[in-house]
């Protein structure tokens, strides 16, 4: 039990003295950058899936 105290204060030393934390500034920059990329990424899947759909629809009335 002893070893298993001394990893979480070490863990917590670690966090408080080592880590850089990012300021609230940059956090909020990150997530929109993160927003905006993952809203792309979904337009672009949407239109893909569209896309598809259409040309499948096309084959699929070309052997009807």
């Amino acid at each position: 039990m002893a070893k298993f105290r001394e990893y979480i204060d070490e863990v917590g030393n670690e966090l408080i003295h080592k880590v850089s934390w990012p300021t609230w500034k940059e956090l909020q920059e990150s997530s929109m950058i993160v927003l905006v990329s993952s809203i792309i990424i979904a337009l672009l899947v949407l239109a893909m899936d569209l896309g598809t759909g259409a040309f499948m629809d096309l084959l699929y009335s070309l052997f009807n």
